[in-house]
Protein backbone atom coordinates (compact mmCIF):
# COMPACT_ATOMS: atom_id res chain seq x y z
CA UNK A 1 0.00 0.00 0.00
CA UNK A 2 1.20 3.57 -0.58
CA UNK A 3 -0.18 7.17 -0.37
CA UNK A 4 -3.84 7.78 0.09
CA UNK A 5 -4.65 4.36 0.23
CA UNK A 6 -1.90 4.04 2.75
CA UNK A 7 -3.12 7.14 5.04
CA UNK A 8 -6.77 6.36 4.94
CA UNK A 9 -6.54 2.15 5.04
CA UNK A 10 -8.76 2.03 8.98
CA UNK A 11 -11.31 4.25 7.22
CA UNK A 12 -11.79 2.04 3.81
CA UNK A 13 -11.26 -1.40 5.51
CA UNK A 14 -13.95 -0.64 8.25
CA UNK A 15 -13.97 -2.62 11.24
CA UNK A 16 -15.32 -6.51 11.82
CA UNK A 17 -18.26 -6.84 14.11
CA UNK A 18 -18.02 -9.65 17.43
CA UNK A 19 -21.05 -11.54 18.42
CA UNK A 20 -21.67 -14.36 21.29
CA UNK A 21 -22.91 -17.27 20.17
CA UNK A 22 -23.06 -20.93 21.11
CA UNK A 23 -21.99 -24.13 19.34
CA UNK A 24 -22.33 -27.49 19.09
CA UNK A 25 -19.12 -29.81 19.91
CA UNK A 26 -19.32 -30.38 15.33
CA UNK A 27 -18.97 -26.34 15.38
CA UNK A 28 -21.81 -25.28 14.08
CA UNK A 29 -23.96 -22.25 15.49
CA UNK A 30 -26.85 -23.65 17.32
CA UNK A 31 -27.55 -19.75 18.97
CA UNK A 32 -27.10 -16.72 18.63
CA UNK A 33 -26.54 -14.96 22.10
CA UNK A 34 -26.16 -11.05 21.63
CA UNK A 35 -23.83 -8.47 19.33
CA UNK A 36 -20.55 -7.60 21.27
CA UNK A 37 -19.53 -5.07 18.35
CA UNK A 38 -21.37 -4.06 15.38
CA UNK A 39 -19.48 -4.51 12.20
CA UNK A 40 -18.85 -1.34 10.05
CA UNK A 41 -18.55 -0.97 7.08
CA UNK A 42 -15.51 0.75 4.52
CA UNK A 43 -16.34 4.22 3.99
CA UNK A 44 -15.57 5.43 0.58
CA UNK A 45 -13.02 8.60 -0.40
CA UNK A 46 -13.79 10.88 -3.28
CA UNK A 47 -10.04 12.15 -4.10
CA UNK A 48 -9.65 15.55 -5.56
CA UNK A 49 -7.61 14.68 -8.00
CA UNK A 50 -9.24 15.68 -11.39
CA UNK A 51 -8.07 12.81 -14.14
CA UNK A 52 -8.49 15.40 -17.57
CA UNK A 53 -5.70 17.76 -15.52
CA UNK A 54 -3.64 15.12 -14.23
CA UNK A 55 -3.84 13.46 -17.57
CA UNK A 56 -2.32 17.20 -18.57
CA UNK A 57 0.39 17.46 -16.15
CA UNK A 58 1.71 14.25 -16.91
CA UNK A 59 2.04 14.51 -20.52
CA UNK A 60 3.72 18.07 -20.21
CA UNK A 61 6.21 17.28 -17.73
CA UNK A 62 6.99 14.18 -19.58
CA UNK A 63 7.44 16.45 -23.11
CA UNK A 64 9.44 18.89 -20.98
CA UNK A 65 11.87 15.99 -19.47
CA UNK A 66 12.29 14.78 -22.86
CA UNK A 67 12.63 18.23 -24.55
CA UNK A 68 15.38 19.45 -22.11
CA UNK A 69 16.96 16.25 -21.21
CA UNK A 70 16.66 16.36 -17.68
CA UNK A 71 16.87 13.77 -15.10
CA UNK A 72 13.37 14.61 -13.59
CA UNK A 73 10.86 16.60 -12.54
CA UNK A 74 7.52 17.24 -10.64
CA UNK A 75 4.12 19.52 -11.27
CA UNK A 76 1.36 20.28 -8.63
CA UNK A 77 -1.80 22.13 -9.30
CA UNK A 78 -3.57 22.91 -6.50
CA UNK A 79 -7.32 24.86 -5.96
CA UNK A 80 -6.54 28.16 -3.98
CA UNK A 81 -10.18 28.45 -2.48
CA UNK A 82 -10.45 24.95 -1.52
CA UNK A 83 -6.79 23.52 -0.87
CA UNK A 84 -7.98 20.80 -3.04
CA UNK A 85 -4.98 18.72 -4.87
CA UNK A 86 -6.54 18.78 -8.46
CA UNK A 87 -2.89 17.14 -9.53
CA UNK A 88 0.22 15.91 -8.92
CA UNK A 89 3.02 14.43 -11.55
CA UNK A 90 6.40 13.15 -11.12
CA UNK A 91 9.40 12.18 -13.47
CA UNK A 92 10.79 9.32 -13.57
CA UNK A 93 7.65 7.38 -12.59
CA UNK A 94 6.40 4.08 -12.59
CA UNK A 95 3.19 1.79 -13.77
CA UNK A 96 1.58 0.18 -10.34
CA UNK A 97 -0.25 -2.22 -12.58
CA UNK A 98 3.65 -3.83 -13.45
CA UNK A 99 5.60 -4.50 -10.68
CA UNK A 100 8.09 -7.20 -12.41
CA UNK A 101 12.28 -5.73 -11.96
CA UNK A 102 10.80 -2.54 -10.23
CA UNK A 103 13.24 -0.20 -8.82
CA UNK A 104 12.45 2.10 -5.65
CA UNK A 105 13.49 5.53 -6.87
CA UNK A 106 10.87 5.81 -9.29
CA UNK A 107 8.07 5.04 -6.70
CA UNK A 108 8.65 8.36 -4.69
CA UNK A 109 6.48 10.79 -4.61
CA UNK A 110 9.08 13.81 -5.65
CA UNK A 111 6.35 16.41 -5.30
CA UNK A 112 5.84 15.43 -1.65
CA UNK A 113 8.69 13.99 -0.06
CA UNK A 114 11.75 14.92 -2.11
CA UNK A 115 13.47 18.73 -0.93
CA UNK A 116 15.39 20.95 -3.05
CA UNK A 117 16.46 24.81 -2.63
CA UNK A 118 14.06 26.91 -3.90
CA UNK A 119 16.39 29.42 -5.55
CA UNK A 120 14.54 32.62 -6.55
CA UNK A 121 10.68 31.87 -6.37
CA UNK A 122 11.44 32.65 -2.03
CA UNK A 123 11.77 36.25 -3.47
CA UNK A 124 8.02 37.15 -3.43
CA UNK A 125 8.02 36.45 0.59
CA UNK A 126 10.79 38.85 0.81
CA UNK A 127 8.90 41.79 -0.61
CA UNK A 128 6.09 40.64 1.41
CA UNK A 129 8.26 40.87 4.97
CA UNK A 130 9.49 44.42 4.22
CA UNK A 131 6.19 45.53 2.86
CA UNK A 132 4.25 44.72 6.09
CA UNK A 133 6.95 46.12 8.27
CA UNK A 134 5.87 49.29 6.04
CA UNK A 135 10.30 49.07 5.76
CA UNK A 136 9.58 49.73 1.62
CA UNK A 137 6.68 50.09 -0.41
CA UNK A 138 6.07 48.47 -4.28
CA UNK A 139 7.55 51.67 -5.51
CA UNK A 140 10.77 52.25 -3.08
CA UNK A 141 13.74 52.89 -5.23
CA UNK A 142 17.24 50.79 -4.16
CA UNK A 143 20.40 50.78 -5.26
CA UNK A 144 21.12 47.86 -6.95
CA UNK A 145 25.43 47.18 -7.83
CA UNK A 146 25.86 43.78 -10.42
CA UNK A 147 27.88 43.19 -6.73
CA UNK A 148 27.82 43.32 -3.50
CA UNK A 149 29.42 42.36 -0.64
CA UNK A 150 28.16 40.77 2.51
CA UNK A 151 31.05 40.02 4.34
CA UNK A 152 33.42 38.62 2.67
CA UNK A 153 31.48 37.12 -0.16
CA UNK A 154 30.12 39.06 -3.19
CA UNK A 155 26.23 38.51 -4.09
CA UNK A 156 26.23 38.98 -7.81
CA UNK A 157 23.03 39.88 -10.57
CA UNK A 158 23.02 38.54 -13.63
CA UNK A 159 22.64 42.05 -15.67
CA UNK A 160 23.42 44.91 -14.79
CA UNK A 161 20.27 47.44 -13.47
CA UNK A 162 22.34 49.96 -11.05
CA UNK A 163 18.53 51.29 -9.43
CA UNK A 164 15.42 49.35 -8.97
CA UNK A 165 11.95 49.82 -7.15
CA UNK A 166 11.08 47.00 -5.06
CA UNK A 167 8.50 45.64 -7.67
CA UNK A 168 11.49 45.62 -10.38
CA UNK A 169 13.65 43.66 -8.26
CA UNK A 170 11.30 41.48 -7.98
CA UNK A 171 10.39 41.29 -12.40
CA UNK A 172 14.15 40.82 -12.83
CA UNK A 173 14.97 38.43 -10.08
CA UNK A 174 17.66 40.59 -8.71
CA UNK A 175 19.55 39.04 -5.67
CA UNK A 176 21.26 41.87 -5.19
CA UNK A 177 17.69 43.56 -4.56
CA UNK A 178 16.27 41.11 -2.42
CA UNK A 179 19.49 40.51 0.02
CA UNK A 180 18.96 44.62 0.83
CA UNK A 181 15.53 43.81 1.21
CA UNK A 182 15.99 40.71 3.74
CA UNK A 183 18.97 42.24 5.26
CA UNK A 184 17.06 45.30 6.61
CA UNK A 185 14.59 42.87 8.62
CA UNK A 186 16.61 41.45 11.30
CA UNK A 187 16.93 37.49 11.61
CA UNK A 188 14.03 36.53 13.91
CA UNK A 189 11.81 38.98 11.55
CA UNK A 190 12.78 37.02 8.27
CA UNK A 191 12.60 33.71 10.06
CA UNK A 192 9.12 34.07 11.29
CA UNK A 193 7.81 35.31 7.76
CA UNK A 194 8.81 32.48 6.23
CA UNK A 195 7.85 30.00 8.90
CA UNK A 196 4.40 31.52 9.15
CA UNK A 197 4.29 30.63 5.62
CA UNK A 198 4.66 27.26 5.87
CA UNK A 199 9.03 26.47 5.36
CA UNK A 200 10.15 24.19 7.75
CA UNK A 201 6.79 22.71 8.67
CA UNK A 202 5.07 19.78 7.67
CA UNK A 203 2.43 20.80 4.09
CA UNK A 204 -0.24 19.00 6.30
CA UNK A 205 -1.57 17.34 3.13
CA UNK A 206 -2.06 13.54 5.08
CA UNK A 207 0.22 12.11 2.50
CA UNK A 208 2.41 9.75 4.03
CA UNK A 209 6.09 10.64 4.15
CA UNK A 210 5.73 14.41 3.24
CA UNK A 211 8.84 16.21 4.26
CA UNK A 212 8.75 19.38 6.28
CA UNK A 213 11.69 20.91 4.41
CA UNK A 214 14.52 22.39 6.36
CA UNK A 215 14.80 25.92 8.06
CA UNK A 216 17.39 26.70 10.53
CA UNK A 217 16.95 28.31 13.71
CA UNK A 218 17.44 32.17 13.00
CA UNK A 219 20.11 32.44 15.63
CA UNK A 220 22.34 30.61 14.28
CA UNK A 221 22.58 32.18 10.77
CA UNK A 222 25.75 33.97 10.15
CA UNK A 223 25.49 37.22 7.98
CA UNK A 224 25.89 35.60 4.60
CA UNK A 225 23.32 33.06 5.64
CA UNK A 226 20.91 35.29 5.85
CA UNK A 227 21.94 36.94 2.83
CA UNK A 228 21.27 33.73 0.44
CA UNK A 229 18.25 32.84 2.12
CA UNK A 230 16.96 36.02 0.77
CA UNK A 231 17.22 34.40 -3.58
CA UNK A 232 16.30 30.94 -1.91
CA UNK A 233 19.78 28.94 -0.34
CA UNK A 234 20.47 27.50 3.03
CA UNK A 235 16.57 26.37 3.18
CA UNK A 236 14.89 23.60 1.40
CA UNK A 237 11.28 23.20 0.25
CA UNK A 238 9.06 20.32 -1.19
CA UNK A 239 7.32 21.57 -4.51
CA UNK A 240 4.00 20.84 -2.61
CA UNK A 241 5.18 22.84 0.69
CA UNK A 242 6.28 25.86 -2.08
CA UNK A 243 2.90 25.74 -3.82
CA UNK A 244 1.28 25.87 -0.89
CA UNK A 245 3.14 28.87 0.46
CA UNK A 246 2.10 30.16 -2.95
CA UNK A 247 -1.87 30.01 -1.79
CA UNK A 248 -0.92 33.40 0.39
CA UNK A 249 -0.52 35.52 -2.70
CA UNK A 250 -3.66 34.27 -4.17
CA UNK A 251 -6.48 34.26 -1.15
CA UNK A 252 -5.33 37.67 -0.08
CA UNK A 253 -3.13 36.48 2.54
CA UNK A 254 -4.54 33.62 3.66
CA UNK A 255 -3.55 30.24 3.41
CA UNK A 256 -6.58 26.93 3.42
CA UNK A 257 -5.01 23.35 4.10
CA UNK A 258 -4.19 20.75 1.90
CA UNK A 259 -6.46 17.39 1.00
CA UNK A 260 -6.17 15.28 -1.39
CA UNK A 261 -9.65 14.42 -0.58
CA UNK A 262 -12.87 16.30 -2.35
CA UNK A 263 -14.40 19.09 -0.30
CA UNK A 264 -16.71 22.48 -0.51
CA UNK A 265 -15.42 25.60 0.13
CA UNK A 266 -17.79 26.54 2.38
CA UNK A 267 -15.99 23.76 5.02
CA UNK A 268 -12.27 25.06 4.45
CA UNK A 269 -11.07 27.63 7.34
CA UNK A 270 -7.74 29.57 6.04
CA UNK A 271 -4.96 30.39 8.31
CA UNK A 272 -3.91 34.43 7.53
CA UNK A 273 -0.10 34.87 6.67
CA UNK A 274 0.16 38.74 5.59
CA UNK A 275 -2.67 41.24 5.09
CA UNK A 276 -5.08 41.54 2.26
CA UNK A 277 -3.06 44.88 0.99
CA UNK A 278 0.54 43.43 1.31
CA UNK A 279 -0.72 39.43 -0.53
CA UNK A 280 -2.35 42.04 -3.33
CA UNK A 281 0.57 44.39 -3.57
CA UNK A 282 3.28 41.58 -3.78
CA UNK A 283 0.69 39.41 -6.47
CA UNK A 284 0.82 41.76 -8.54
CA UNK A 285 4.28 42.57 -8.45
CA UNK A 286 4.65 38.94 -9.62
CA UNK A 287 2.28 39.86 -12.24
CA UNK A 288 5.06 41.76 -13.71
CA UNK A 289 7.15 38.30 -14.11
CA UNK A 290 5.09 37.39 -16.59
CA UNK A 291 4.64 40.60 -18.54
CA UNK A 292 7.52 41.44 -21.13
CA UNK A 293 10.85 42.68 -19.59
CA UNK A 294 10.31 39.94 -16.36
CA UNK A 295 11.86 36.15 -16.54
CA UNK A 296 8.71 34.58 -17.42
CA UNK A 297 7.41 35.64 -20.64
CA UNK A 298 6.67 31.87 -21.48
CA UNK A 299 3.93 31.53 -18.53
CA UNK A 300 1.44 33.54 -20.39
CA UNK A 301 -1.78 32.28 -21.11
CA UNK A 302 -3.52 33.77 -23.73
CA UNK A 303 -6.79 35.28 -22.42
CA UNK A 304 -5.57 34.94 -18.50
CA UNK A 305 -3.94 37.39 -16.44
CA UNK A 306 -0.77 35.09 -14.51
CA UNK A 307 1.21 35.80 -11.21
CA UNK A 308 4.38 34.01 -10.48
CA UNK A 309 8.09 33.76 -9.99
CA UNK A 310 10.82 31.96 -11.85
CA UNK A 311 13.41 30.03 -9.71
CA UNK A 312 17.04 28.41 -10.58
CA UNK A 313 19.13 27.82 -8.18
CA UNK A 314 22.30 25.46 -8.51
CA UNK A 315 22.60 21.93 -7.17
CA UNK A 316 24.32 20.72 -4.13
CA UNK A 317 26.63 17.93 -5.14
CA UNK A 318 28.59 16.03 -2.14
CA UNK A 319 29.17 19.19 -0.31
CA UNK A 320 29.54 21.91 -3.10
CA UNK A 321 27.55 23.80 -5.63
CA UNK A 322 27.83 22.07 -8.99
CA UNK A 323 28.79 24.94 -11.50
CA UNK A 324 26.54 22.92 -14.49
CA UNK A 325 23.67 21.13 -12.70
CA UNK A 326 20.50 23.45 -11.72
CA UNK A 327 17.05 23.02 -10.39
CA UNK A 328 14.75 24.99 -12.39
CA UNK A 329 11.17 26.30 -11.49
CA UNK A 330 8.24 28.44 -11.78
CA UNK A 331 5.76 28.93 -8.94
CA UNK A 332 2.51 30.66 -10.67
CA UNK A 333 -1.39 31.30 -10.24
CA UNK A 334 -4.47 32.34 -12.61
CA UNK A 335 -6.76 33.86 -13.25
CA UNK A 336 -4.35 36.77 -11.44
CA UNK A 337 -7.52 39.06 -10.80
CA UNK A 338 -8.82 36.12 -8.65
CA UNK A 339 -6.95 33.49 -8.69
CA UNK A 340 -8.31 29.93 -8.58
CA UNK A 341 -5.67 27.51 -9.28
CA UNK A 342 -1.79 27.70 -8.25
CA UNK A 343 0.44 25.16 -10.25
CA UNK A 344 3.97 24.83 -9.16
CA UNK A 345 6.40 23.36 -11.43
CA UNK A 346 10.50 21.95 -10.95
CA UNK A 347 12.54 20.49 -13.33
CA UNK A 348 15.47 18.72 -11.78
CA UNK A 349 19.12 19.12 -13.76
CA UNK A 350 17.99 20.12 -17.13
CA UNK A 351 20.84 19.61 -19.72
CA UNK A 352 19.71 20.23 -23.21
CA UNK A 353 20.91 24.01 -23.60
CA UNK A 354 18.35 25.56 -21.49
CA UNK A 355 18.16 25.58 -17.50
CA UNK A 356 16.64 29.19 -16.57
CA UNK A 357 13.31 28.75 -14.81
CA UNK A 358 11.25 30.61 -17.00
CA UNK A 359 12.80 28.87 -19.72
CA UNK A 360 12.20 25.23 -18.73
CA UNK A 361 9.68 24.86 -16.10
CA UNK A 362 7.43 28.04 -17.72
CA UNK A 363 5.95 26.18 -20.50
CA UNK A 364 5.00 23.80 -18.59
CA UNK A 365 3.13 25.64 -16.63
CA UNK A 366 1.96 27.34 -18.69
CA UNK A 367 0.66 24.64 -21.10
CA UNK A 368 -0.94 22.79 -17.89
CA UNK A 369 -2.54 26.37 -16.62
CA UNK A 370 -4.69 27.11 -20.07
CA UNK A 371 -5.77 23.67 -20.30
CA UNK A 372 -6.58 23.24 -16.57
CA UNK A 373 -8.38 27.04 -16.97
CA UNK A 374 -10.45 25.48 -19.45
CA UNK A 375 -11.52 22.13 -18.17
CA UNK A 376 -12.80 24.40 -14.58
CA UNK A 377 -14.06 26.78 -16.85
CA UNK A 378 -12.85 29.99 -15.82
CA UNK A 379 -13.60 32.96 -17.51
CA UNK A 380 -10.48 35.52 -19.31
CA UNK A 381 -10.28 38.35 -16.80
CA UNK A 382 -7.99 39.41 -20.09
CA UNK A 383 -9.99 38.64 -22.92
CA UNK A 384 -8.38 41.17 -25.26
CA UNK A 385 -5.07 38.88 -25.31
CA UNK A 386 -6.85 35.69 -26.20
CA UNK A 387 -5.70 34.28 -29.51
CA UNK A 388 -6.64 31.19 -31.45
CA UNK A 389 -8.22 29.22 -28.47
CA UNK A 390 -11.29 27.49 -28.27
CA UNK A 391 -13.12 26.03 -25.08
CA UNK A 392 -12.27 22.24 -26.20
CA UNK A 393 -9.01 22.50 -27.66
CA UNK A 394 -6.06 21.16 -25.68
CA UNK A 395 -2.79 22.88 -25.67
CA UNK A 396 -0.12 22.07 -28.49
CA UNK A 397 2.90 20.39 -27.74
CA UNK A 398 5.60 22.21 -26.25
CA UNK A 399 8.40 23.45 -28.71
CA UNK A 400 12.03 23.59 -28.78
CA UNK A 401 13.43 26.62 -27.95
CA UNK A 402 14.90 29.28 -25.35
CA UNK A 403 13.86 31.96 -23.51
CA UNK A 404 14.13 34.18 -20.35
Amino acid sequence: QEGVERAYQSWLVGREGERQIVRDRRGNIIRDLAPIKTAQMGGNLALSLDLKIQYLAHRELAAAIKLNKAKGGSVVVLDAKTGEILALANQPNFNPNNRHNYKPEPMRNRAVIDTFEPGSTVKPFVAAAVLERGLFHPDSVLDTPQTWRVGNKLVRDEHPHPRMTVSEIIQKSSNVGAVKMAMSLTPQQFWEVLHRSGFGEKPGSGFPGESSGRLRDPATWRPIEHATMAYGYGLSVSLLQLTRAYMAFANDGEVMPLSFLKREPQEVVGERVFSPSVAREVRAMMETVTQEGGTGTRTRVPGYRVAGKTGTAHKLVNGRYAADRYLASFIGMAPASNPRLIIGVVIDEPTGGAYYGGSVAGPVFAQVMAASLRQLALPPDAPETATQMTHNSLPLPMAAGKGV
